[in-house]
């Protein structure tokens, strides 16, 4: 197990539970953000295996595509597309899901299909301009440009809007979730977004895997450390019964049992 592949693990298993995490939730609430998130870091998951098994193994081309067209094509856009349902709306949400869904399956066609025009660097992590033609490398820049663009934008916005909301108070104590941790749920989202987004290239070790598997496991783990924020608080303690008989009821039934009691329950 090298430095790389074990980052790789790492984000692969981030994703997982990430994943299972909003897909919970879809099933629970049915509500299609939830399911964009799902699908979205479903694909994020493949495209950190396919990172993972090369770095243990080396790049190949089924796992170099995979990584390519998951991680830097379709992603991104599946994530924002959580983000027009929230601001957007269903219906906006719903035609561009359809879009979205034709796009993704052209693009998927056109990256299993597209010639190699070169070698796939088994050291670093190969370049799509010395691999691919115009066609995928196109498609991974208007991809992840724009899917980016609407994600930060879109939580910036929301964590600005939540912070006013904040300040009114009779608004903010209906909310199931207080503004302030769904702000700080946004920040992470964008932040999340741009350290996803570099690529291992501020700084690191030197070693092009290794930086970007370090780097891809710190941006999803910001990404899932913002979504536990917005998961809803733990309700409030139920309150003893103020009337004597019940409050005495209340009281036997919360105890804790003695030891002999049950020892004896036991036996």
């Amino acid at each position: 197990m090298t430095a790389a592949s074990v980052m790789g693990a790492v984000a692969t298993l981030v994703s997982v539970a990430f994943g299972l995490s909003t897909l919970e939730r879809w099933v629970a609430r049915r509500r299609p953000h939830e399911l964009a998130w799902t699908v979205s870091l479903a694909m994020f998951a493949a495209a950190s295996f396919a990172y993972f098994w090369a770095a243990a193994l080396g790049w190949g081309d089924l796992d170099f595509r995979t990584f390519y067209l998951f991680g830097a094509i379709l992603d991104v856009p599946w994530l924002a597309l959580g983000t027009v349902y929230l601001l957007a709306g269903t219906r906006t949400g719903d035609v561009t899901r359809w879009w979205l869904a034709v796009i993704s399956a052209f693009c998927a066609g056109v990256v299993l299909t597209a010639p190699l025009l070169g070698t796939l660097d088994v050291a670093g992590i190969p370049s799509g301009k010395a691999v691919f033609g115009v066609g995928p490398r196109v498609m991974a820049a208007v991809g992840s440009g724009v899917g980016a663009t609407v994600l930060i934008g879109g939580a910036l916005w929301s964590a600005v809007s939540l912070l006013r909301l904040r300040r009114r108070p009779g608004v903010a104590a209906s909310m199931a979730i207080p503004p302030g941790r769904l702000a700080l749920t946004n920040l992470f989202i964008a932040l999340g977004s741009l350290v996803l987004g570099t690529g291992g290239t501020l700084f690191g070790t030197g070693d092009q895997m290794v930086d970007f598997g370090i780097w891809l496991a710190i941006g999803v783990t910001i990404l899932f450390v913002g979504f536990l924020f917005s998961n809803p608080g733990r309700p409030a303690a139920a309150r003893a019964p103020t009337s004597p008989y019940w409050a005495e009821l209340y009281e036997l039934a919360t105890a804790p049992a003695a030891p002999d009691a049950a020892a004896d329950r036991a036996a």
